[in-house]
């Protein structure tokens, strides 16, 4: 079993590519890994509840996924911490650098 880090900064709903972040987090969660998807910047924008085609309703339910939203991020974009979708705990940037320094993580930033 492997760590994985992925940290997702992008909005999905206005690039594409972004997606691919969520099916990956999905398929290594499926495989056994321990995998945490880090939402910041635009990327905590599918935190909101009743965003329709949500990416973050493929990780819903006992996917495996952490996942984790940055606070202050979520707080410029207006989203409230009782609006969030199940399963996202909020963290902040000090939380992110202690995932990013474990040993033997693998980490993706898109």
């Amino acid at each position: 079993m492997s760590r994985y880090l992925l940290i997702e900064s992008r909005d999905p709903f206005e690039y594409g590519d972004s997606r691919y972040m969520y099916d990956m987090a999905s398929d290594l969660a499926s495989k056994g890994n321990d995998v945490t998807l880090f939402l910041i910047q635009n990327g905590v924008l599918t935190t909101r509840r009743g965003v329709k085609n949500n990416p973050l309703t493929k990780l819903s339910g006992p996917s495996g996924v952490v996942v984790l939203a940055d606070e202050f991020s979520l707080r410029e974009r207006g989203i409230s911490p009782t609006g969030l979708v199940d399963g996202v705990a909020i963290s902040d940037v000090d939380s992110l650098v202690d995932l990013l320094v474990k040993d033997d993580t693998k980490i993706v930033w898109h």
